[in-house]
């Protein structure tokens, strides 16, 4: 049988040539689907182009808490209207310097910018730079959804790296999720796992192997998170990762990407699951 994988692009609407991107491999069934930032001034047009979409891929909500500009404006998270950097959020949430009612606003936001322009729920939620591990993100989660019919699915723990290149990385991510598929699944959501993809960026050549070693090794329904993208100015000005976009755009595009699936046994899952 054919092994079905997820593959889930991160950071729509986060600039026109990452959305450009992420498009046209969903349109050549190169992915499952894709998560959205909601809070940029260009968010209702990209919703326009990604709203024919909704059905066969799989449209998401990706929570942003770090380096952006607050969809809310100044608060005790964002003091001049400006997200922290990832280094200055988690250490002021534990303290009590940054009131969850404002973070817990922030999201409420952003998923109201999603529903608006959707006209419907995420069929799931992560995060950007994996915010959505938090514990204040966790609680939001508890309180938007009520446990039942209809709760979007979650991007759950990172699975072991089979190179020791990332294991430092992956051994962050997880850190900071430790617990969370399990009491994320005891809320009644559906947690998707095990997260692969975690590479470091600034060798984009590494990409490709990660890429490879996932689709030998991912159970079924297995996830594998990516950021393709076309570097614009509007990229320049928001996003430090630019050319790994086009290094994974490429890849994802190319007749090696399709025969790496084939000689596996495995196939891009569409979003109708």
């Amino acid at each position: 049988m054919t092994r079905r994988l997820r593959l889930i692009a991160d950071d729509y609407g986060l600039a026109p040539g990452v959305s450009a991107a992420i498009l046209e491999l969903l349109d050549r069934g190169r992915l499952t689907g894709t998560s959205c930032m909601t809070g940029f001034p260009e968010w209702h047009g990209e919703a326009v182009r990604i709203r024919p979409l909704t059905g066969r891929a799989a449209i998401g909500l990706h929570l942003t808490l770090t380096d952006q500009l607050a969809v809310t404006g100044q608060s005790s998270l964002a003091p001049e209207g400006r997200l922290p950097p990832l280094g200055s959020l988690a250490l002021p949430l534990r303290r009590g310097r940054i009131d969850d009612r404002d973070v817990h606003a922030e999201l409420d936001a952003q998923h109201g910018r999603f529903v608006e322009a959707l006209g419907r729920e995420p069929n799931f939620i992560d995060g950007h730079q994996h915010v959505h591990f938090l514990p204040v993100v966790r609680r939001w989660l508890r309180r938007r959804f009520a446990k039942g019919a209809g709760m979007p699915a979650l991007r759950g723990s990172p699975a072991w790296p089979g190179t020791i290149a990332t294991a430092l990385k992956v051994a962050a991510v997880g850190a900071l999720a430790a617990g969370f598929d399990r009491s994320m699944e005891g809320a009644g959501f559906t947690v998707m796992r095990p997260l692969t993809g975690l590479y470091d960026w600034r060798q984009p050549d590494g990409f490709a192997s990660v890429l490879r070693s996932a689709i030998e090794t991912l159970p079924e329904n297995g996830l594998f998170m990516c950021h393709p993208g076309h570097v614009d100015e509007t990229l320049r000005g928001r996003d430090p990762m630019q050319g790994a976009r086009e290094v994974e755009f490429a890849y994802l595009a190319s007749g090696d990407f399709g025969a790496s699936l084939e000689r596996a046994g495995a196939a891009v899952m569409d979003g109708r699951g």
